[in-house]
Protein backbone atom coordinates (compact mmCIF):
# COMPACT_ATOMS: atom_id res chain seq x y z
CA UNK A 1 0.00 0.00 0.00
CA UNK A 2 3.02 -8.31 3.69
CA UNK A 3 3.71 -13.98 5.48
CA UNK A 4 2.62 -17.16 5.23
CA UNK A 5 4.01 -20.21 7.01
CA UNK A 6 2.38 -22.83 4.82
CA UNK A 7 -1.35 -22.24 5.08
CA UNK A 8 -1.66 -21.29 1.42
CA UNK A 9 0.82 -23.78 0.01
CA UNK A 10 -0.66 -25.94 -2.72
CA UNK A 11 -0.90 -29.43 -1.24
CA UNK A 12 1.05 -32.13 -3.00
CA UNK A 13 -2.18 -33.85 -3.97
CA UNK A 14 -3.28 -30.70 -5.76
CA UNK A 15 0.11 -30.47 -7.40
CA UNK A 16 -0.29 -33.98 -8.72
CA UNK A 17 -3.79 -33.23 -9.93
CA UNK A 18 -2.51 -30.10 -11.65
CA UNK A 19 0.20 -32.13 -13.39
CA UNK A 20 -2.25 -34.87 -14.41
CA UNK A 21 -4.49 -32.25 -15.95
CA UNK A 22 -1.62 -30.82 -17.97
CA UNK A 23 -0.61 -34.27 -19.28
CA UNK A 24 -3.84 -34.54 -21.24
CA UNK A 25 -2.77 -31.52 -23.25
CA UNK A 26 1.00 -31.50 -22.90
CA UNK A 27 1.65 -35.10 -23.88
CA UNK A 28 -0.15 -34.94 -27.26
CA UNK A 29 1.52 -31.61 -27.90
CA UNK A 30 4.93 -33.14 -27.31
CA UNK A 31 4.31 -36.24 -29.38
CA UNK A 32 2.45 -34.74 -32.31
CA UNK A 33 3.74 -31.19 -32.30
CA UNK A 34 0.22 -29.85 -31.74
CA UNK A 35 0.15 -26.22 -30.61
CA UNK A 36 -1.31 -25.56 -27.18
CA UNK A 37 -4.38 -23.24 -27.09
CA UNK A 38 -3.60 -19.71 -25.93
CA UNK A 39 -5.78 -20.07 -22.82
CA UNK A 40 -3.75 -23.10 -21.75
CA UNK A 41 -0.53 -21.21 -22.39
CA UNK A 42 -1.60 -18.43 -20.04
CA UNK A 43 -1.66 -20.78 -17.05
CA UNK A 44 1.66 -22.51 -17.83
CA UNK A 45 3.98 -20.38 -15.78
CA UNK A 46 6.86 -21.81 -13.75
CA UNK A 47 7.31 -18.87 -11.36
CA UNK A 48 5.21 -19.53 -8.28
CA UNK A 49 5.46 -23.32 -8.43
CA UNK A 50 6.86 -25.09 -5.38
CA UNK A 51 9.67 -27.65 -5.50
CA UNK A 52 7.28 -30.66 -5.20
CA UNK A 53 5.16 -29.27 -8.05
CA UNK A 54 8.23 -28.81 -10.25
CA UNK A 55 9.38 -32.34 -9.48
CA UNK A 56 5.97 -33.65 -10.48
CA UNK A 57 6.11 -31.56 -13.65
CA UNK A 58 9.47 -33.12 -14.56
CA UNK A 59 8.00 -36.60 -14.10
CA UNK A 60 5.08 -35.73 -16.38
CA UNK A 61 7.56 -34.85 -19.10
CA UNK A 62 9.34 -38.18 -18.74
CA UNK A 63 12.28 -36.76 -16.80
CA UNK A 64 13.87 -37.87 -13.56
CA UNK A 65 12.42 -36.30 -10.42
CA UNK A 66 15.68 -34.49 -9.65
CA UNK A 67 15.17 -32.39 -12.80
CA UNK A 68 12.39 -30.63 -10.90
CA UNK A 69 14.87 -29.75 -8.19
CA UNK A 70 17.13 -28.31 -10.88
CA UNK A 71 14.20 -26.30 -12.21
CA UNK A 72 13.60 -24.96 -8.73
CA UNK A 73 17.25 -23.89 -8.42
CA UNK A 74 17.22 -22.20 -11.84
CA UNK A 75 14.05 -20.24 -11.03
CA UNK A 76 14.66 -19.13 -7.46
CA UNK A 77 18.42 -19.21 -6.89
CA UNK A 78 19.90 -18.42 -10.28
CA UNK A 79 16.74 -16.51 -11.32
CA UNK A 80 17.02 -17.47 -14.99
CA UNK A 81 14.40 -15.64 -17.07
CA UNK A 82 13.96 -17.89 -20.11
CA UNK A 83 13.54 -21.65 -20.53
CA UNK A 84 15.99 -21.53 -23.42
CA UNK A 85 18.69 -20.54 -20.94
CA UNK A 86 18.12 -23.54 -18.64
CA UNK A 87 21.53 -24.88 -19.62
CA UNK A 88 21.56 -27.46 -16.81
CA UNK A 89 18.56 -29.25 -18.30
CA UNK A 90 18.55 -31.61 -21.31
CA UNK A 91 17.74 -29.87 -24.57
CA UNK A 92 14.82 -32.21 -25.20
CA UNK A 93 13.26 -31.26 -21.84
CA UNK A 94 13.65 -27.56 -22.61
CA UNK A 95 12.15 -28.02 -26.06
CA UNK A 96 9.22 -30.03 -24.72
CA UNK A 97 8.44 -27.41 -22.07
CA UNK A 98 8.42 -24.65 -24.67
CA UNK A 99 6.39 -26.65 -27.20
CA UNK A 100 3.79 -27.37 -24.49
CA UNK A 101 3.42 -23.65 -23.83
CA UNK A 102 5.39 -23.36 -20.60
CA UNK A 103 7.32 -20.20 -19.80
CA UNK A 104 9.20 -18.82 -16.82
CA UNK A 105 6.78 -15.93 -16.23
CA UNK A 106 9.15 -12.96 -16.25
CA UNK A 107 8.04 -9.78 -18.02
CA UNK A 108 10.33 -7.12 -19.53
CA UNK A 109 11.18 -3.96 -17.62
CA UNK A 110 9.68 -1.24 -19.83
CA UNK A 111 11.03 1.82 -18.05
CA UNK A 112 13.33 2.57 -15.13
CA UNK A 113 13.56 5.81 -13.12
CA UNK A 114 16.19 6.39 -10.44
CA UNK A 115 15.91 8.95 -7.66
CA UNK A 116 18.84 10.74 -6.04
CA UNK A 117 18.20 8.89 -2.77
CA UNK A 118 18.68 5.50 -4.46
CA UNK A 119 15.00 4.65 -4.83
CA UNK A 120 14.22 2.99 -8.17
CA UNK A 121 10.80 2.83 -9.80
CA UNK A 122 10.08 0.31 -12.53
CA UNK A 123 7.34 0.02 -15.09
CA UNK A 124 6.91 -3.64 -15.99
CA UNK A 125 5.17 -4.53 -19.24
CA UNK A 126 2.92 -7.56 -18.85
CA UNK A 127 2.08 -10.13 -21.51
CA UNK A 128 -1.11 -8.24 -22.43
CA UNK A 129 0.91 -4.98 -22.79
CA UNK A 130 -0.47 -3.45 -19.61
CA UNK A 131 1.94 -1.59 -17.35
CA UNK A 132 2.38 -2.03 -13.62
CA UNK A 133 4.65 -0.25 -11.16
CA UNK A 134 7.00 -1.54 -8.51
CA UNK A 135 9.45 0.39 -6.35
CA UNK A 136 12.77 -0.63 -4.82
CA UNK A 137 13.76 1.27 -1.68
CA UNK A 138 17.27 0.72 -0.29
CA UNK A 139 18.15 1.77 3.26
CA UNK A 140 21.65 1.45 4.67
CA UNK A 141 21.96 0.97 8.42
CA UNK A 142 24.75 2.09 10.74
CA UNK A 143 26.71 -1.11 10.11
CA UNK A 144 26.67 -0.59 6.36
CA UNK A 145 24.27 -3.44 5.60
CA UNK A 146 21.43 -2.67 3.18
CA UNK A 147 17.76 -3.34 3.74
CA UNK A 148 16.04 -3.49 0.34
CA UNK A 149 12.26 -3.13 0.31
CA UNK A 150 10.15 -4.00 -2.73
CA UNK A 151 6.84 -2.15 -2.88
CA UNK A 152 4.67 -4.32 -5.13
CA UNK A 153 1.39 -3.91 -6.96
CA UNK A 154 -1.48 -6.39 -6.72
CA UNK A 155 -3.75 -5.02 -9.47
CA UNK A 156 -3.44 -3.16 -12.75
CA UNK A 157 -4.90 0.10 -11.49
CA UNK A 158 -7.38 0.18 -8.62
CA UNK A 159 -11.20 0.27 -8.50
CA UNK A 160 -11.52 1.99 -5.09
CA UNK A 161 -10.61 5.52 -6.25
CA UNK A 162 -9.36 7.03 -3.00
CA UNK A 163 -9.47 10.77 -3.54
CA UNK A 164 -5.74 11.42 -2.99
CA UNK A 165 -4.37 8.41 -4.89
CA UNK A 166 -2.89 8.57 -8.39
CA UNK A 167 -3.59 4.88 -9.07
CA UNK A 168 -7.36 5.27 -8.81
CA UNK A 169 -7.27 8.19 -11.24
CA UNK A 170 -5.68 5.91 -13.84
CA UNK A 171 -8.60 3.46 -13.83
CA UNK A 172 -8.77 -0.28 -13.19
CA UNK A 173 -8.01 -3.05 -15.67
CA UNK A 174 -7.64 -6.39 -13.87
CA UNK A 175 -6.18 -8.36 -10.99
CA UNK A 176 -2.59 -9.51 -11.22
CA UNK A 177 -1.80 -13.20 -11.36
CA UNK A 178 0.41 -14.54 -8.59
CA UNK A 179 3.51 -14.81 -10.77
CA UNK A 180 3.01 -11.20 -11.89
CA UNK A 181 3.35 -10.19 -8.24
CA UNK A 182 6.37 -12.40 -7.55
CA UNK A 183 8.21 -11.23 -10.66
CA UNK A 184 8.16 -7.65 -9.36
CA UNK A 185 10.38 -8.72 -6.47
CA UNK A 186 12.70 -10.58 -8.84
CA UNK A 187 12.90 -7.49 -11.06
CA UNK A 188 13.94 -5.32 -8.10
CA UNK A 189 16.63 -7.85 -7.20
CA UNK A 190 17.83 -7.81 -10.79
CA UNK A 191 18.12 -4.01 -10.86
CA UNK A 192 19.84 -3.69 -7.48
CA UNK A 193 21.88 -6.91 -7.74
CA UNK A 194 20.91 -7.42 -4.11
CA UNK A 195 18.34 -9.68 -2.47
CA UNK A 196 15.07 -8.12 -1.37
CA UNK A 197 14.75 -8.26 2.42
CA UNK A 198 11.27 -6.74 2.83
CA UNK A 199 8.10 -6.75 0.73
CA UNK A 200 5.17 -4.38 1.15
CA UNK A 201 1.92 -4.79 -0.75
CA UNK A 202 1.49 -1.04 -0.97
CA UNK A 203 1.77 -0.48 -4.71
CA UNK A 204 -1.03 -0.22 -7.25
CA UNK A 205 -4.31 -1.84 -6.32
CA UNK A 206 -6.17 -3.15 -3.27
CA UNK A 207 -4.61 -6.46 -2.18
CA UNK A 208 -7.79 -7.65 -0.45
CA UNK A 209 -9.66 -7.54 -3.76
CA UNK A 210 -7.14 -10.00 -5.17
CA UNK A 211 -6.57 -12.15 -2.09
CA UNK A 212 -6.14 -15.48 -3.90
CA UNK A 213 -3.22 -14.26 -6.01
CA UNK A 214 -1.76 -12.24 -3.12
CA UNK A 215 -1.70 -15.30 -0.86
CA UNK A 216 -0.23 -17.49 -3.59
CA UNK A 217 2.49 -14.91 -4.23
CA UNK A 218 2.92 -14.58 -0.49
CA UNK A 219 3.65 -18.30 -0.13
CA UNK A 220 6.20 -18.18 -2.94
CA UNK A 221 7.98 -15.11 -1.56
CA UNK A 222 8.28 -16.75 1.85
CA UNK A 223 8.95 -20.39 0.95
CA UNK A 224 10.76 -20.17 -2.37
CA UNK A 225 12.46 -16.76 -2.37
CA UNK A 226 13.11 -17.01 1.38
CA UNK A 227 11.81 -13.65 2.56
CA UNK A 228 10.98 -13.90 6.26
CA UNK A 229 7.34 -14.04 7.26
CA UNK A 230 7.57 -10.92 9.39
CA UNK A 231 9.35 -9.03 6.62
CA UNK A 232 6.19 -8.87 4.48
CA UNK A 233 3.33 -6.40 4.93
CA UNK A 234 -0.14 -6.49 3.37
CA UNK A 235 -1.88 -3.13 3.20
CA UNK A 236 -5.60 -2.52 2.79
CA UNK A 237 -7.94 0.44 2.84
CA UNK A 238 -10.62 -1.92 4.13
CA UNK A 239 -12.88 -4.30 2.18
CA UNK A 240 -15.81 -5.92 4.03
CA UNK A 241 -15.22 -9.50 5.26
CA UNK A 242 -11.68 -9.76 3.88
CA UNK A 243 -9.76 -9.06 7.10
CA UNK A 244 -11.62 -11.97 8.70
CA UNK A 245 -10.64 -14.21 5.78
CA UNK A 246 -7.02 -13.11 6.05
CA UNK A 247 -7.01 -13.74 9.79
CA UNK A 248 -8.07 -17.36 9.19
CA UNK A 249 -4.73 -18.01 7.49
CA UNK A 250 -2.88 -17.14 10.73
CA UNK A 251 -0.15 -15.19 8.96
CA UNK A 252 2.83 -13.91 10.91
CA UNK A 253 3.05 -10.90 8.62
CA UNK A 254 1.93 -7.34 9.25
CA UNK A 255 -1.50 -6.09 8.31
CA UNK A 256 -1.45 -2.35 7.59
CA UNK A 257 -4.84 -0.64 7.46
CA UNK A 258 -5.12 2.72 5.72
CA UNK A 259 -7.37 4.82 7.98
CA UNK A 260 -6.68 8.41 6.88
CA UNK A 261 -9.43 9.74 9.17
CA UNK A 262 -10.55 9.30 12.80
CA UNK A 263 -14.31 9.29 12.12
CA UNK A 264 -16.72 7.84 9.58
CA UNK A 265 -17.91 11.10 7.99
CA UNK A 266 -14.43 12.42 7.25
CA UNK A 267 -13.23 9.02 6.12
CA UNK A 268 -16.03 8.73 3.57
CA UNK A 269 -14.97 12.04 2.02
CA UNK A 270 -11.41 10.77 1.57
CA UNK A 271 -12.06 7.07 0.92
CA UNK A 272 -15.36 6.62 -1.01
CA UNK A 273 -15.39 2.84 -0.41
CA UNK A 274 -15.69 3.52 3.35
CA UNK A 275 -19.43 4.06 2.84
CA UNK A 276 -19.88 0.29 2.60
CA UNK A 277 -17.58 -0.47 5.54
CA UNK A 278 -18.38 1.59 8.67
CA UNK A 279 -15.36 2.55 10.75
CA UNK A 280 -16.55 0.68 13.84
CA UNK A 281 -16.95 -2.51 11.79
CA UNK A 282 -13.46 -2.08 10.33
CA UNK A 283 -11.94 -1.53 13.76
CA UNK A 284 -13.81 -4.54 15.18
CA UNK A 285 -12.32 -6.69 12.41
CA UNK A 286 -8.85 -5.33 13.23
CA UNK A 287 -9.40 -6.20 16.88
CA UNK A 288 -10.45 -9.74 15.93
CA UNK A 289 -7.44 -10.03 13.63
CA UNK A 290 -5.15 -9.39 16.58
CA UNK A 291 -6.95 -11.92 18.76
CA UNK A 292 -6.72 -14.61 16.06
CA UNK A 293 -3.13 -14.01 14.94
CA UNK A 294 -1.46 -12.29 17.95
CA UNK A 295 -0.18 -9.77 15.40
CA UNK A 296 -1.03 -6.14 16.07
CA UNK A 297 -2.39 -4.14 13.16
CA UNK A 298 -0.45 -1.12 11.90
CA UNK A 299 -2.44 1.93 10.80
CA UNK A 300 -1.51 4.19 7.89
CA UNK A 301 -2.62 7.82 7.99
CA UNK A 302 -2.04 10.16 5.04
CA UNK A 303 -1.86 13.75 6.32
CA UNK A 304 -3.76 16.16 4.05
CA UNK A 305 -3.31 19.83 4.83
CA UNK A 306 -6.45 21.43 6.25
CA UNK A 307 -8.44 18.20 5.90
CA UNK A 308 -7.38 15.63 8.51
CA UNK A 309 -4.17 17.02 10.03
CA UNK A 310 -5.44 19.11 12.96
CA UNK A 311 -4.51 18.25 16.55
CA UNK A 312 -8.15 17.55 17.33
CA UNK A 313 -8.05 14.88 14.61
CA UNK A 314 -5.03 13.33 16.33
CA UNK A 315 -6.81 13.32 19.69
CA UNK A 316 -9.89 11.74 18.10
CA UNK A 317 -7.68 9.12 16.43
CA UNK A 318 -6.02 8.30 19.75
CA UNK A 319 -9.42 7.81 21.35
CA UNK A 320 -10.47 5.49 18.51
CA UNK A 321 -7.34 3.37 18.92
CA UNK A 322 -7.68 3.22 22.72
CA UNK A 323 -11.14 1.74 22.24
CA UNK A 324 -10.33 -0.79 19.54
CA UNK A 325 -6.60 -1.32 19.17
CA UNK A 326 -4.51 -0.48 22.22
CA UNK A 327 -0.78 -0.62 21.61
CA UNK A 328 -1.14 -0.12 17.87
CA UNK A 329 1.37 1.75 15.75
CA UNK A 330 0.43 4.69 13.50
CA UNK A 331 2.48 5.50 10.43
CA UNK A 332 1.97 9.13 9.37
CA UNK A 333 2.44 9.87 5.67
CA UNK A 334 2.71 13.56 4.73
CA UNK A 335 1.03 14.01 1.37
CA UNK A 336 2.86 15.29 -1.70
CA UNK A 337 0.75 16.75 -4.53
CA UNK A 338 -0.05 14.71 -7.61
CA UNK A 339 -1.48 15.87 -10.92
CA UNK A 340 -5.18 16.63 -10.74
CA UNK A 341 -5.39 16.72 -6.95
CA UNK A 342 -6.48 19.68 -4.84
CA UNK A 343 -4.93 18.25 -1.68
CA UNK A 344 -1.82 19.91 -0.24
CA UNK A 345 1.11 18.67 1.78
CA UNK A 346 0.94 19.83 5.42
CA UNK A 347 3.69 22.01 6.86
CA UNK A 348 6.31 20.23 8.92
CA UNK A 349 5.06 22.05 12.02
CA UNK A 350 1.59 20.54 11.56
CA UNK A 351 3.03 17.05 11.04
CA UNK A 352 5.06 17.28 14.24
CA UNK A 353 2.11 18.66 16.21
CA UNK A 354 -0.06 15.75 15.02
CA UNK A 355 2.61 13.22 15.98
CA UNK A 356 3.15 14.85 19.39
CA UNK A 357 -0.59 14.82 20.09
CA UNK A 358 -0.71 11.08 19.41
CA UNK A 359 2.35 10.40 21.56
CA UNK A 360 0.91 12.45 24.43
CA UNK A 361 -2.06 10.05 24.35
CA UNK A 362 0.22 6.98 24.51
CA UNK A 363 0.03 6.09 20.81
CA UNK A 364 3.23 4.89 19.15
CA UNK A 365 3.81 6.88 15.97
CA UNK A 366 6.35 7.31 13.21
CA UNK A 367 6.50 9.75 10.33
CA UNK A 368 7.31 8.10 7.03
CA UNK A 369 10.32 9.61 5.33
CA UNK A 370 9.53 10.60 1.76
CA UNK A 371 11.53 8.47 -0.68
CA UNK A 372 11.75 8.67 -4.44
CA UNK A 373 10.39 12.19 -4.64
CA UNK A 374 12.21 12.77 -7.93
CA UNK A 375 11.24 9.38 -9.36
CA UNK A 376 7.45 9.85 -9.50
CA UNK A 377 7.15 7.23 -6.77
CA UNK A 378 3.50 7.90 -5.94
CA UNK A 379 1.53 4.74 -6.67
CA UNK A 380 0.13 5.00 -10.20
CA UNK A 381 1.75 8.32 -11.09
CA UNK A 382 4.42 7.07 -13.44
CA UNK A 383 2.00 4.67 -15.14
CA UNK A 384 -0.52 7.45 -15.63
CA UNK A 385 2.14 9.63 -17.21
CA UNK A 386 3.07 6.89 -19.66
CA UNK A 387 -0.57 6.23 -20.52
CA UNK A 388 -0.93 9.89 -21.46
CA UNK A 389 2.43 10.12 -23.24
CA UNK A 390 3.57 6.65 -24.32
CA UNK A 391 7.16 6.37 -25.49
CA UNK A 392 8.33 4.31 -28.41
CA UNK A 393 11.57 2.90 -27.06
CA UNK A 394 13.67 -0.21 -26.85
CA UNK A 395 12.12 -2.03 -23.89
CA UNK A 396 15.56 -2.87 -22.50
CA UNK A 397 16.69 0.75 -22.53
CA UNK A 398 17.07 2.53 -19.20
CA UNK A 399 16.03 6.17 -19.42
CA UNK A 400 16.03 9.33 -17.36
CA UNK A 401 13.30 11.94 -17.38
CA UNK A 402 12.46 15.16 -15.62
CA UNK A 403 11.06 14.49 -12.13
CA UNK A 404 7.60 15.41 -10.91
CA UNK A 405 6.18 15.82 -7.43
CA UNK A 406 5.17 12.55 -5.83
CA UNK A 407 4.52 10.76 -2.60
CA UNK A 408 6.67 7.83 -1.64
CA UNK A 409 5.33 4.31 -1.88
Amino acid sequence: MAVLHHACAVPLARAAARSRSLSAVAAPAMMAGVSVPSKARESRVLIGMSEPELQQLALEFGQEKYRGKQLYHLLYQRKVKDIGDFSHLPQVFRNNLQEAGWRVGRSPIYHTVKAADGTVKLLIKLEDNRLIETVGIPVEDENGSVRLTACVSSQVGCPLKCSFCATGKGGFSRNLLSHEIVEQVLAIEEIFKHRVTNVVFMGMGEPMLNMKSVLEAHRCLNKDINIGQRMITISTVGVPNTIRRLASHKLQSTLAVSLHAPNQKLRESIVPSAKSYPLDALMKDCQDYFHQTSRRVSFEYALLAGVNDAEEHAIELAKLLREWARGSHVNLIPFNPIDGSDYRRPYKKAVLAFANALESHKVTVSVRKTRGLDAAAACGQLRNEFQKNPLVVDESEEMEFQPQAAVSC
